[in-house]
């Protein structure tokens, strides 16, 4: 099925759109968060600066996951009796507020707080899959219609990586603009723009805030409602004046035409009736076994993956090991020593081909060995890029080797998750006993996924702190990393 055969491609764009939410404001933090924990933290006794950041920044990572976790169940059960759109709406401007504020920050409690309000705003991401799947209706144009999602998740985390490195520190990594003698330096401050040196993280967050406002205007006026019993109601449509489905339409002297799904069995008039709406499933019904293995399922892969995009970023922004140390097969440590900006560029240019592989790859491989046959390939591909990933650190003074090395396990990594992602996506909806129970469906995997994002970037951080500390980097890739990798594929 081709992209342009898609029905209600302005409605899905439209609730793609809102998908920005959740990686601007968790994977801009990634590409600085190494320096954004040194700037405000004080090594103890007892460790060393890069043992405290690899702890912090663990913890400062875990707990957006957290906050969705605590809100993702109550997300999808209000939306199925509430309506979709308006849980955006609140999501979206919590997640512009905590963004704001998260910048502005400068001690540790403060920045835990913002990141767990930030997480508990963007707990509705079950309910975006529970819209894509009632705006989309007929299977045959599910598999693209599910890609959108994780497409847009790509594309804002190319975009968040790429900007959050470049933009922090603006009066470091920009001084023509923000520097002593910078373009926006208007009083003349002798170190650059005050604002930037006294919140020198500020500017990446403000920027991810102006996105989510255009996104929001999007939402309130050109979003339809979704859920079954509210889809006649007046309320729920967008104001004809800011219609941007209308605006769109017009540009391209097209009409504007409902979809609905039409069974070949189905005559004229009987397409003019109205099916009467599936009752309500009890809530302890919901739970099928295959719902259950499912969840599961959906759940194991963040607990890799998020550690993974929470370690990874720490680990090249460590001050590599002295040249002078004798590494043996096991035993060795340091990281890489990039900055921030070299980093976001490096995970942003990696993201580009991971959407182009969705683009591209994963429809064909589907349509070849099907949604389960892709999850499993993927599964098989963890483990490998997270053996080789830490002798990355032998080649930490090879100005060459270093760099195809990276790029090695960097498209590995991101070629598994780019068909794992969708896939569970689509299993997990098929599971659901009823359409009426979507949103709680996916709200329970949104909250279960969550819970697994927050314990893997701790546990990561932790193991990356003991790895660095017995001089064994190599410990939180293969006891943990690859073996949860591993036990997925069970």
């Amino acid at each position: 099925v081709p992209w342009r055969a898609l029905p209600n491609k302005c409605q899905l764009l439209i609730l793609a759109s809102c998908r920005l939410s959740s990686p601007l404001s968790s994977a801009s933090l990634l590409a600085y968060v190494f320096y954004l924990v040194k700037s405000i933290t004080t090594p103890s006794a007892e460790a060393t600066m890069a043992q405290e950041i690899a702890r912090t920044s663990g913890l400062l990572v875990a707990v957006y996951p957290l906050g969705q976790c605590a809100t993702s169940l109550l997300w999808g059960r209000l939306s199925d009796m509430y309506g979709r759109k308006s849980m955006l709406v609140i999501g979206l401007s919590g997640s512009i507020l905590s963004n704001i504020c998260f910048g502005f920050s400068r001690s540790l409690g403060t920045l835990i707080f913002w990141r767990i309000i930030a997480g508990m705003a963007n707990g509705n991401v079950g309910v975006m899959r529970t819209m894509t799947a009632e705006i989309v209706k007929e299977r045959r144009f599910q598999t693209r219609a599910f890609l959108l999602m994780p497409l847009l998740f790509k594309s804002s985390m190319v975009l968040a990586l790429a900007l959050g490195g470049c933009l922090a520190d603006p009066v470091v990594n920009l001084p023509g603009l923000f520097g002593p003698n910078g373009l926006v330096n208007f009083y003349g401050s002798p170190n650059g723009v005050e604002w930037a040196i006294r919140y020198p993280y500020a500017l990446p967050v403000l920027f991810n805030a102006v996105i989510l406002g255009i996104s929001l205007a999007f939402t309130v006026f050109g979003l339809r409602e979704t859920l079954p019993s509210l889809k006649n109601d007046l309320t729920s449509r967008p104001h004809p004046a800011f219609s941007l489905t209308k605006l769109m339409s017009r540009c391209l002297g097209r009409e504007v035409h409902e979809y609905t799904l039409v069974g070949p069995e189905q005559t004229t008039a009987s397409c003019a009736e109205t099916k009467p709406l599936q009752g309500r499933v009890p809530f302890s019904t919901i739970w099928t076994r295959d719902v259950v293995a499912n969840l599961i399922s959906f759940a194991l892969l963040p607990l890799h993956n998020a550690a993974f995009m929470h370690i990874f970023p720490v680990y090249l922004s460590m001050q590599p090991s002295s040249s002078d140390s004798t590494p043996s097969a096991f035993s060795f440590t340091g990281g890489l020593g990039l900055t921030s900006p070299l980093i976001g560029l490096w995970l942003s240019g990696i993201g580009i081909c991971g959407i182009l592989l969705q683009l591209f790859l994963y429809p064909r491989l589907q349509a070849r060995i099907g949604t389960r046959g892709c999850f499993r390939l993927a599964l098989a591909v963890f483990p490998l890029a997270y053996c080789l990933a830490p002798y990355l650190s032998l080649l930490a003074h090879h100005s060459v080797l270093r760099w195809p090395a990276i790029a090695v396990v960097l498209l590995a990594q991101v070629w598994a998750r780019t068909i794992a992602i969708p896939s569970s996506v689509i299993l997990l909806h098929d599971s659901a006993p009823s359409k009426t129970v979507l949103g709680t469906v996916h709200g329970a995997g949104n909250m279960m996924a969550n819970l697994a994002r927050a314990i893997g970037t701790v546990v990561g951080g932790y193991l990356l702190a003991l790895g660095v500390e017995k001089n064994a980097i190599g410990i939180v890739w293969w006891c943990y990393l690859a073996v949860v990798a591993v036990l997925s594929l069970l």
